[in-house]
């Protein structure tokens, strides 16, 4: 399926970029219609907007040229950087959200947001390990696309990162937990993009974290829990993203 016509829709919220995108980042509207959404994301008072908006019907809107900044992902953080607005193109995915009633995204929406993607990603470099969604850049603000958004279908078409392994046994660890492996645990989400630095001691901030962790890359258990088969997803992630980033060098 090739993309389909893009609708313009301009929003005035936007601003100048510093650089090109290298990050892209995916939120669901979280409210109750479209509509009310999109005119939202175009208010000049609401000082709030995404470079594109996917309706449930596979309708895509353009608002803020990716050329630009658009104001998306707030206070946020991945990888050293705090200003992700300034590095990424953001797509809003019209579903009402954990407020509203969330549900499954149609197969319309999904395949238009696998054709924007590949379309925006013929433009600018984004490897796939920096395909977020808004809860992993904003873990303590922030729930979206959620755990019922298809992270595996956008990875087996060719964007962002999956992985699952054969499962692993082991006491989970969780919130009061200290020594090593918390240490271990936390360093690897830190290298993955996420924000706090390692300290031995799993506190809630580690569990909020270990949270988005699983809204994107374990949906069936979102507790904040790290058992074995969350800690050996986030273990073969690293592998991938490490894998991904030397071809680059190489091929750069």
């Amino acid at each position: 399926m090739s993309l389909r016509e893009i609708i313009e829709a301009p929003s005035p919220n936007f601003d100048e970029r510093s650089g090109p995108p290298d990050l892209l980042v995916l939120h669901y509207t979280g409210m109750r219609s479209g509509e009310e959404a999109l005119a939202r994301l175009r208010d000049p008072e609401a000082k709030v907007s995404a470079h594109y908006l996917v309706e449930e019907d596979g309708r895509v809107f353009r608002l803020v040229p990716e050329e630009r900044r658009a104001w998306h992902a707030g206070k946020s953080f991945w990888k050293g950087e705090t200003n992700v607005n300034a590095r990424s193109v953001g797509v809003e995915i019209v579903n009402p959200g954990h407020a509203f009633g969330y549900r499954e995204f149609p197969d319309a929406q999904i395949a238009s947001v696998i054709d924007l993607i590949a379309d925006i990603r013929s433009r600018w470099t984004i490897e796939n390990a920096r395909i977020l969604g808004h809860s992993d850049v904003a873990p303590d603000r922030k729930e979206d696309p959620g755990e019922l958004f298809p992270w595996k279908r956008l990875a087996e078409a060719g964007h962002g990162l999956w992985f699952e392994p054969v499962p692993a046994p082991g006491p989970a660890l969780q919130e009061g937990d200290t020594g090593v492996g918390v240490f271990a645990l936390q360093a690897g989400l830190h290298r993955l993009g996420y924000e706090p630095l390692p300290s031995g001691t799993y506190d809630a901030e580690t569990a909020t974290v270990v949270r988005a962790f699983q809204r994107h890359w374990r949906p069936e258990r979102v507790d904040g829990v790290a058992d074995g088969e969350t800690r050996a997803r986030l273990m073969g992630l690293l592998q991938l993203a490490s894998a991904e980033s030397l071809t680059g060098v190489l091929e750069g």
